[in-house]
């Protein structure tokens, strides 16, 4: 007789420990943001929340000269640290449709961009409460549903990414393409429209 159990006796535990840790593992990662549309229709709902406080924060809230002064200046940096990203990763895109770079390239240098579009837009916000805005003047009112608008469509472009850059190793499918090109249309509209709002209610 052996001196030791057979194979099939000794290790028993051994893979299917190692199969049920990694089961374990899979079903414990944390559920991330851009998983699915519910987690980035749940984001959405938070930041409507938030620009609902910002708007009635700003039309209850008066800042002193000095403040308004300081507010001021964070918004232009605001502006030009976001619409600069943005701008910047629309010129990526650009490159990529014209073949001088390739998608992967494109999307990992406008993904980089993410923070400075999403820190520039909340400088906009936080110091924009400061400015003694009216939200019921037109403009002003119009200038805030873009800010939101603007919002929202930068948190899907991030789903966006996410899903073409599960298809970098191909040609992107032809939603997607439309999903990309209405993603930066609208961005640009955001941004260019709220640019020029602020600009006509400085002349007043």
């Amino acid at each position: 007789m052996p001196s030791e159990p057979p194979l099939s006796v000794l290790h028993p535990r051994g893979p299917l420990r190692a199969a049920a840790a990694s089961s374990g593992a899979r079903h414990a990662k944390p559920l991330g943001l851009y998983d699915s549309w519910w987690t980035v229709a749940g984001a959405g709902l938070m930041i409507c929340g938030a620009w609902a406080v910002c708007v009635w924060v700003s039309a209850h809230l008066q800042a002193d000269a000095t403040l308004h002064t300081a507010a001021l200046f964070v918004h232009l940096a605001g502006l030009v640290l976001g619409f600069g990203a943005v701008l910047v990763a629309d010129y990526y895109g650009l490159l990529w449709i014209t073949g001088r770079c390739s998608l992967r390239e494109a999307l990992g240098s406008a993904g980089r961009l993410h923070t400075p579009i999403w820190a520039g837009l909340v400088a906009l916000v936080a110091s924009g409460m400061l400015l003694h805005p009216n939200p019921s003047a037109t403009l002003t009112a119009v200038k805030l549903v873009l800010v939101l608008v603007l919002s929202l469509n930068g948190l899907q472009a991030g789903l966006l990414n996410r899903r073409m850059a599960e298809q970098s190793s191909a040609s992107p499918s032809t939603g997607v393409l439309v999903w990309g090109g209405a993603t930066a249309l609208v961005s640009q509209i955001c941004w260019w429209g709220a640019v020029g709002i602020g600009f006509l209610n400085t002349q007043r």
